[in-house]
C-alpha cells in the first residue's frame, strides 16, 4: 500500500469517442478517498468529484495505450493546510502549504502475474484551505478546481511533470483535454503557465 492506504472495488469506464475512434472499456484504478481533516465537511461531494475526475483521466491516458493502469490502486488524502505543510516540509523541504502533492509508488519489479495484488500507483494529498482560497481567488467553482487538482495529481503519479517547458506543455494539454471532457473550462486560459 501507499503512504495512506487504499482498498475498494475497481470500476469500469464506458466507451466514448476519441479522435474519431471508439475506445474499448478499461478497468480503472481503484481510488480510495480518505478524509482526514474536518474542514472537508464543507464539501460533502468532494470524494465523488475526485472519483469522477480520476476515472476520466485514467480512461484518457489508458486509451493512449502507453501506460498500464488497469486494476491499480490510488489513495487520495483530503487534508488541511497544516497537514499538507507537514508533508511538503518532510518530503520536499518546503515549509509551507500547497494545494496538491503526489507521491508516486515505485514501479513493480518484473511482469505482473495473474494472482498478484493490484499495483499501487501512489498517493495524492489535497489541502482544503489552499484549494478553497485558489478557487475563490480565481473565481471558479470549487469542484472545478478540485477536479483539476485531482487530475494534476494523478498525472504526476503516472510520471508526467512540469519541471521543463516541454514537460509542462504536454502535461497541461492532457489536463485541458481531460477537464474539457468534464465540462470544465481551461484552467490555464487566463494566466501564464508557471513552471
Amino acid at each position: 500500500m501507499g503512504k495512506f492506504t487504499a482498498a475498494a472495488a475497481p470500476g469500469t469506464i464506458t466507451p466514448r469517442k476519441r479522435h474519431s475512434e471508439v475506445m474499448a472499456s478499461f478497468a480503472l484504478p481503484t481510488t480510495e478517498v480518505l478524509v482526514v481533516a474536518d474542514c472537508w465537511q464543507a464539501e460533502p461531494g468532494a470524494a465523488a468529484v475526485i472519483d469522477r475526475a480520476i476515472a476520466l483521466a485514467a480512461g484518457t491516458v489508458n486509451a493512449g495505450g502507453n501506460i498500464d493502469i488497469d486494476e491499480a490502486e490510488i489513495a487520495v488524502m483530503l487534508t488541511d493546510d497544516a497537514g499538507i505543510r507537514t508533508l511538503n516540509n518532510n518530503w520536499r523541504g518546503i515549509d509551507g502549504p500547497t494545494n496538491v502533492l503526489s507521491f508516486p509508488a515505485l514501479p513493480p519489479a518484473g511482469p505482473r502475474l495473474a494472482d498478484d495484488p493490484p499495483r499501487m500507483l501512489g498517493d495524492i494529498a489535497i489541502a482544503y484551505q489552499t484549494t478553497r482560497r485558489e478557487a475563490d481567488d480565481e473565481q471558479k467553482p470549487f469542484d472545478h478546481h478540485l477536479s483539476h487538482l485531482a487530475v494534476h495529481g494523478f498525472l504526476h503519479l503516472l510520471g508526467y511533470d512540469h519541471v521543463t517547458d516541454d514537460g509542462a506543455a504536454v502535461m497541461e494539454a492532457l489536463e485541458q483535454e481531460i477537464l474539457a471532457q468534464l465540462g470544465i473550462p481551461d484552467p490555464y486560459a487566463d494566466r501564464e503557465r508557471t513552471v
